[in-house]
């Protein structure tokens, strides 16, 4: 399948994937491991589960997603999006899943390949530098597609949407968590995607789920989450105000010294229905 140029200069901008870059992270999340109370020699997965999961609600999400689904060991999951491959490791311990991450930012893979390293989760999990809209992977490779707080960063929706189709196996499921343009817009920036609107490319559910659907999908769940969202940034603003900032091993380290503004800049967008969040699950 040949990709218009311009779809590949969407994805690869480098405004975007410097956005995400984080000088020494890999360094900074061990110290923080450290100061967590954890021997970053002796790890275990759900040890990391703080700071590698990069989206709203972290592993609570996750395994909210992944209840949605029958996983079974075995299962070949293409997470598309996989930052430092929080998700990736979940599945591949809980379940037994063969997980396979892309994303567009070379250092989160390198990391997301050590933590996987550290974990003894190597051979389940693996991740690679690509372009969401040009999969480097054959058509029906893989039984479940998963994204998480992606596709915010990307113009060509139907390109994505398809692409993440086009590499599903006959029977497998799209399952997706997201964050969407709510009814009272506009975005305030900075937010934990994009710097300001250069970088963001927000779509409204509606045209999200109209444009699924219209790809030969099924839909079997669609789940307004944005309450959920709220509380749990609510939450964590109180426990830093009760704990005079925020934990030593947490997101905030992949935002550096602005992560504050971004999360209250998307707190509030939710609060206010200038955005909202979805889990979905749809099936080929």
């Amino acid at each position: 399948m040949t990709t218009p140029t311009s779809a590949v200069q969407q994805t690869n901008h480098p405004q975007i994937a410097g956005h995400y870059d984080a000088p020494n992270l890999a360094e900074r999340i061990l110290e923080g491991l450290r100061m967590a109370g954890k021997d970053p020699e002796s790890l275990g997965a759900d040890d990391l589960a703080p700071v590698d999961e990069f989206h709203i609600r972290g592993r609570e999400a996750t395994e909210e997603l992944a209840g949605l689904l029958e996983l079974k060991a075995g299962s070949e999951v293409l997470d598309i999006g996989s930052g430092l491959g929080g998700t990736a490791r979940f599945l591949a311990g809980e379940f037994g899943c063969q997980v396979t991450g892309i994303d567009l930012t070379q250092s989160y893979c390198d990391v997301a390949t050590s933590l996987s390293s550290r974990v003894g989760l190597a051979d389940r999990t693996r991740f690679t530098q690509a372009s969401a809209l040009e999969l480097p992977h054959d058509d029906a490779s893989f039984d479940v597609v998963w994204t998480e707080h992606v596709q915010m960063n990307i113009e060509d929706k139907v390109r994505f949407y398809s692409e993440a189709a086009r590499v599903l196996r006959p029977g497998g499921h799209l399952v997706f968590h997201d964050v969407f343009a709510g009814a009272d817009g506009p975005v305030t920036f900075p937010v934990p995607w994009a710097s300001d609107s250069s970088m963001s490319f927000l779509a409204t559910p509606e045209e999200t789920r109209e444009l699924v659907n219209g790809l030969g999908l099924s839909e079997l769940e669609w789940i307004i989450t944005t309450a959920a969202s709220v509380a749990w940034f609510e939450a964590a603003a109180e426990r830093n105000a009760n704990n005079g900032g925020p934990p030593p091993l947490g997101i905030h380290l992949l935002m550096g010294d602005t992560a504050k503004i971004k999360f209250g800049n998307l707190m509030n967008g939710l609060r206010d229905s200038g955005l909202c969040t979805v889990e979905a699950v749809f099936q080929k």
